[in-house]
């Protein structure tokens, strides 16, 4: 895992929940997990690892994750194992 991808997982983990992650930088963490991202209807993405989707809303207009999107996607992947 790439450093930058790193820092990331540690800000999803972070408490108090941020609410200045980056969502492309959460995107390409799921990647780099070794999951895919996917393009629903407007402004929906599903992240998918091991067969379990998480669903959210890309945020617009801006780039940053709300702190209650941070907060699911913290408890789907510590439910992933996923772990610091």
């Amino acid at each position: 895992m790439k450093t930058k991808h790193r820092k990331t997982l540690e800000a999803i983990f972070k408490v108090p929940t941020l609410g200045n992650i980056v969502f492309s930088d959460i995107e390409a963490l799921i990647e780099s997990l070794g999951g895919e991202v996917r393009e629903g209807k407007g402004s929906r993405v599903a992240f998918e690892i091991n067969d379990r989707r998480q669903f959210l809303h890309r945020p617009h207009p801006g780039k940053d994750a709300r702190k209650y999107q941070v907060e699911d996607l913290r408890k789907w992947l510590t439910d992933l194992g996923v772990t610091l």
